[in-house]
């Protein structure tokens, strides 16, 4: 069966004659009886009921109806995807962004995003990467950017880049040799996310280690947003980490130093969406900005 089969047939099933049917399609009623003919003689079966004033369907052609329908249908949504991936002349882009999504150039990705495509609408919603892969997987936003690890149940996880996790302190003795998990159980911490506790995937990624080594981390001071936590950190209150794209963003204090932990941490930047899920136009153009901008050739990439 081919689609133009199909659609004959359709039209003459909504239209009742392959006389009406060959008019709505501008082709030669015989020509629309051939297509129909030829369905009929490769199942050896009748699809319309012949003579009287209207087609009638036979059981058989009540069977394929819906299925051509929906075949027709999705042929169709095929094409307009396609003509609007070309044009992108309007439609809804519907992402999710990392909570420190400007300390790696994400706003820029948006600005280069509005001045290629004016007509597209964006929703971006920043959040902590465990409130997009939440959104992702209930089907509120189709796509977005997170810190690994998450809770990926229902999504296609893409790994992009990888920035390594940095201590922060104002006391040069914290951050003249690489720090231990044992360090920070020692160490007045200041740690941000507060809302999201340790369930943050950089705060996830401690605990963990914490937890292999028989220990518990208690921060002293907790924040919301990153800026809050480096700015008592510089006054003296207590020490953080944070990832390099932050330290070399020109936010930090003059007077905050950083070290490598001796273990190193990451943070691993992931794209995801939700499985089988099908992107719109927008979203998909608006995936292939934020991929080349995280994983611009001056970046650490991760290893394929």
């Amino acid at each position: 069966m081919t689609l133009i089969q199909l659609r004959v047939f359709l039209a003459a099933a909504r239209l009742g004659s392959f006389t009406a049917a060959a008019a709505a399609m501008h082709m030669a009623q015989p020509s629309v009886s051939e297509f129909v003919k030829r369905i009929e003689q490769a199942y050896g079966m009748r699809l319309f009921v012949r003579g009287g004033r209207r087609l009638v369907l036979t059981p058989a052609g009540e069977e394929l109806l819906p299925l051509a329908q929906q075949t027709v249908a999705s042929a169709d949504a095929a094409d307009r995807a396609l003509r609007a991936v070309a044009s992108l002349s309007g439609g809804v882009a519907s992402f999710g962004l990392l909570r420190n999504a400007n300390y790696y150039s994400l706003a820029q990705l948006l600005i280069d995003f509005t001045e290629q495509h004016p007509d597209v609408r964006l929703r971006v919603v920043g959040l902590n990467s465990v409130e997009v892969a939440r959104s992702v997987a209930m089907g509120e936003l189709e796509a977005g950017l997170v810190v690994l690890p998450i809770d990926s149940e229902g999504l296609r996880v893409t790994p992009l880049r990888r920035d390594e996790v940095l201590y922060a302190s104002a006391d040069p003795t914290h951050t003249a040799v690489p720090v231990t998990i044992h360090d920070l159980a020692e160490r007045n911490l200041i740690l941000y996310d507060a809302h999201y506790g340790w369930r943050d995937p950089t705060r996830r990624q401690v605990a963990e280690r914490a937890q292999l080594e028989g220990i518990v981390l208690e921060p002293r001071i907790e924040v919301e947003h990153v800026e809050s936590a480096l700015a008592l950190v510089s006054a003296g209150s207590g020490d953080t980490f944070v990832a390099r794209a932050v330290s070399e963003s020109g936010i930090c204090p003059p007077n905050v130093g950083f070290v490598s932990f001796a273990e190193p941490l990451y943070d691993t930047v992931a794209l995801i969406q939700k499985e089988n899920a099908v992107l719109s136009p927008a979203t998909s153009e608006l995936i292939r900005f934020a991929r080349r901008m995280v994983t611009e050739p001056s970046q650490a990439l991760l290893q394929a």
